[in-house]
């Protein structure tokens, strides 16, 4: 793992030098405590909604606040609650929040409260203009081709056509989890095919679970990219990097890359252990892409990792280097 590490690095530094600086940017952080899977969404307005897994696993809240840092004293709002049976009852993980078409959209993962492994992905929809008013309705399920574990949908639009990428045991029994990627036909359903654009393979992406988990998406230089987080979520957890031309077929698996050893991890120095499940949202003035994630503040862990309330929610600027992709690692503002 650590030699993967190194030669990322030393590509980095080769063939992509550094370019610019984010440094002025700093950040309160954590700006959200006992928040993981964050997902942070800005409106034209510059109001900042944060959405995000919280340690029970039975609701979902949203916060509202002016800036990223004012994010950390905002307060929240259950919009939703678990059902006290079925599906929908347990295990409500990694929530996100769209506003699609003028209609604002939850996807999450839940559970059945009888098979609490039972996870599949939800949509609430919700036609207010502030997503902490009016009534959110329940979709349903996001039905795939195939049934089984699945969760961490986020969705984007590109050149007119709207595009999920989830993760999903495609392959069954502990084979882990794959990204998997399908036009979609509106907010709520798919029309395929369904592709697979990266399966756990490397060591750093199998430390404990094979799992491939946790998208998200950055357009900017002329290619898509995709982060993901991968292994367990303790120390382990890390981020890795996915990316595509613009102008070819994204549904052509073909066409993606990606980076051999994980472009964000855990570093001791600064006490940021397993961060992941990121996304991205823009800085105040709107010239910085900010990085929206999840880490732990110390290594050891007590029982179960998932039982483990202390995932954090944190916010970095991401630099880029001269070549257009996103340096995760010269900004030390963690």
């Amino acid at each position: 793992m650590k030699l993967i590490r190194i030669f990322a690095l030393v590509i980095m530094a080769v063939i992509n030098p550094f370019q610019g600086s984010s440094q002025s940017i700093t950040f309160n952080n954590p700006i959200a405590e006992q928040r993981a899977d964050p997902w942070v969404y800005k409106t034209d307005a510059g109001e900042y909604y944060l959405i995000a897994t919280v340690p029970e696993y039975d609701r979902i809240v949203i916060r509202k606040a002016n800036s990223i840092n004012g994010l950390k004293e905002a307060k929240d709002k259950e919009v939703w609650h678990k059902h006290e049976k079925g599906v929908m009852g347990s295990h409500i993980w990694a929530p996100e929040l769209h506003r699609i078409d003028g209609k604002w959209y939850i996807y999450f993962a839940a559970g059945e409260s009888e098979n609490i492994w039972n996870i599949r992905i939800w949509v609430l929809s919700n036609p207010s203009a502030n997503p902490m008013e009016g009534k959110w309705t329940e979709e349903g399920q996001l039905k795939m081709q195939k049934e089984s574990f699945s969760l961490d949908a986020t969705t984007f639009e590109h050149k007119g056509k709207r595009y999920l990428i989830w993760a999903q045991n495609v392959r069954g029994g502990n084979h882990g989890t794959a990204l998997v990627m399908s036009e979609m036909k509106n907010p709520t359903t798919l029309t395929g095919p369904e592709i697979i654009l990266t399966e756990p393979e490397f060591s750093w992406e199998r430390e404990k679970y094979n799992v491939n988990e946790g998208p998200a998406v950055i357009k900017k230089n002329g290619k898509i990219f995709v982060t993901y987080s991968a292994s367990a979520t303790n120390h382990n957890y890390c981020v890795g990097l996915l990316w595509i031309d613009e102008n070819v077929n994204l549904l052509d698996a073909s066409n993606w890359q990606k980076s051999p050893g994980p472009v964000f991890y855990t570093n001791e120095e600064l006490k940021r252990y397993g961060p992941g499940h990121n996304s991205f949202t823009v800085s105040e003035d709107g010239k910085s892409t900010i990085m929206i994630y999840h880490a732990r503040d110390y290594k050891e862990i007590q029982g179960h990792e998932l039982s483990d309330k202390n995932r954090a929610t944190r916010a970095r600027a991401v630099e880029w280097t001269k070549s257009g992709f996103p340096d995760f690692i010269q900004n030390k503002n963690d």
